[in-house]
């Protein structure tokens, strides 16, 4: 899977949900350590302690990425360099973080690739009820995901997909990549955007049909710019 991944980017996974009628379910987190991730979701509430991370990693499969539902509090860091190099240890390919990680320097040099909302030194002060569900479902931003999806993350924040259909996605992803590199290299050649796509045939279309969208010229010349 990571392998697949290392050829495209979340922002080729995204346009692929868009074309393929799959809900993108995306946020915006920043890279800590390691560059990117793919892989299973592995979810888990944190609730102020580090024991459900450790109770996670009892039922992780080789490659499995922990996610953390940490309610994107910013008041503080759920995840520092201990449960990292556990994660490490446990065969976890990462992690992501809808809240807080601490112990910047430590987690870098482990490796291991972390993503998160940002970094602040103090740990958890509270210790509240663990959900009966804390280790089958994680909310990240306005979506919830399980083990039934996989997460994708590089330097523009993480999406998540249905498992099972991924290879769908990533037969998409990378036909808009192929596509998005052969236009780049047209405008370095001196062939502009405006001309491959045909703006001015678009322009003089909308000035006829109001309703049409450059979406869907796009979609009539084969462009791949906007999905």
């Amino acid at each position: 899977m990571l392998e697949r991944f290392a050829g495209l980017t979340t922002a080729h996974v995204a346009d692929a949900c868009v074309r393929a009628g799959v809900p993108v379910r995306t946020v915006s987190l920043t890279s800590v350590a390691g560059g990117r991730v793919a892989g299973r979701v592995l979810p888990a509430q944190h609730v102020g302690s580090v024991d459900v991370f450790l109770e996670a990693f009892e039922s992780a499969a080789e490659g499995d990425v922990l996610v953390v539902d940490n309610g994107g509090r910013r008041d503080e860091a759920c995840v520092g360099d201990l449960a990292a190099l556990e994660a490490a240890a446990a065969g976890v390919a990462g992690i992501v973080i809808w809240g807080l990680h601490r112990d910047t320097a430590d987690i870098t040099a482990i490796g291991l690739p972390v993503f998160s909302l940002g970094a602040l030194p103090t740990g958890p002060l509270r210790l509240d009820p663990q959900p009966a569900d804390a280790l089958s479902r994680a909310t990240i931003g306005e979506w919830t995901v399980t083990r039934d999806d996989v997460v994708l993350a590089d330097e523009d924040g993480a999406v998540f997909v249905p498992a099972d259909r991924l290879a769908e996605l990533f037969d998409m992803a990378e036909s808009i990549r192929d596509t998005e590199h052969r236009q780049a290299d047209e405008i370095r050649a001196g062939r502009s955007l405006r001309e491959q796509v045909s703006f001015k045939q678009y322009l003089e279309r909308r000035a006829v049909d109001p309703s049409l969208t450059f979406r869907q010229h796009l979609r009539a010349v084969r462009g791949a710019i906007e999905e």
